[in-house]
């Protein structure tokens, strides 16, 4: 069995990769995962579309969120995975988005360095849960600002890290000091700088399947589409009304199923066509805040692809 420690990277690469826990893929049949608790949910700036969501006056209903996040939760569940979640901390608003203060990799968790200032606590619950777990922590990101939210793992042994500078949420810096680790452990890593008002490169780009990925390609880079279709991966193109709405944002369960939000019309509509099994639980009193399904999971054990 792994044994939690506070540091499993070795420096210059060679890390082994864990025995239990990990994941090498974002796509591979997912066994456990990690969510983050619902009960101090609420409404921040901290995004377009959260601020538009406050801006039109959009009222925010607690029990209507913990409903929904319990309906995703009976949707993991039904699909066979276990969950674990973060302990909730009150001063922790926006800790449902478990994707953002830890990676999991196959060789331990990274633990990142958040942007806003009230989300900087999730970093150190996210130790204490994996320290709970028994998960070692593989390293912290300390050059500058990183969220897990741009590290998009496209398929094993290649990870796409997104960067958006000091007025996004990932600078420069910490994301290539995670690229340098990465490629130092024999990885392939392609970075992009993307627009702050996409928050996150996996708003845009999710691996649903070997070779399949859903994008939109109205707001991804031209560069990185060539490079996905280099690599033989086949997009399953979502428009971008939907990709703002959190409709691109989406969970590969393994063995073609797929968590989605209830309002991704297309992109179910598209998968169902391709023969997968669907979930799709109502999550708009969530999604407005600023982050989809993805954006509230960490894979803690995936199948290895």
């Amino acid at each position: 069995m792994d044994t939690f420690n506070l540091r499993n990277r070795v420096e210059g690469g060679g890390t082994a990769t864990l025995n239990h826990w990990g994941a090498n893929s974002d796509y591979g049949t997912l066994r456990s995962v990690l969510l983050g608790p619902i009960e101090n949910y609420e409404w921040l700036r901290t995004s377009s579309l959260s601020k538009k969501t406050l801006r039109r006056g959009v009222q925010f209903d607690p029990s209507v969120a913990q409903a929904q996040h319990a309906e995703m939760v009976s949707a993991y569940e039904s699909a066979g995975v276990e969950v674990a979640t973060h302990a909730p901390d009150p001063h922790l608003p926006y800790q449902v988005y478990a994707r953002d203060s830890s990676v999991m990799t196959p060789f331990g968790a990274i633990i990142t360095h958040m942007s806003q200032y009230w989300r900087r606590g999730e970093n150190f619950r996210a130790i204490e849960t994996y320290q709970r777990l028994g998960i070692p922590i593989y390293d912290y990101v300390t050059a500058g600002t990183f969220e897990g939210g741009d590290f998009n793992v496209i398929e094993p042994g290649c990870v796409l890290i997104g960067w958006e500078g000091d007025e996004g949420r990932t600078q420069e810096q910490g994301a290539k000091q995670v690229a340098g680790w990465m490629e130092a452990e024999g990885w392939e890593v392609k970075l992009c700088d993307i627009d702050p008002y996409y928050v996150h490169i996996d708003l845009m780009v999710v691996m649903l399947a070997p070779k399949l990925a859903a994008v939109c390609i109205e707001c991804t880079d031209p560069e990185v589409v060539s490079w996905l279709r280099g690599k033989g991966i086949e997009i399953v193109e979502v428009p971008f009304q939907e990709t703002m709405a959190l409709g691109c944002n989406v969970v590969a369960l393994g063995e073609d199923r797929v968590l989605l939000p209830h309002g991704s019309k297309t992109l179910k509509q598209k998968l169902s066509a391709l023969g997968f099994t669907i979930f799709d639980p109502e999550l708009d009193m969530i999604t407005q805040g600023g982050g989809g399904v993805h954006c509230m999971c960490q894979s803690l054990i995936r199948d290895p692809v």
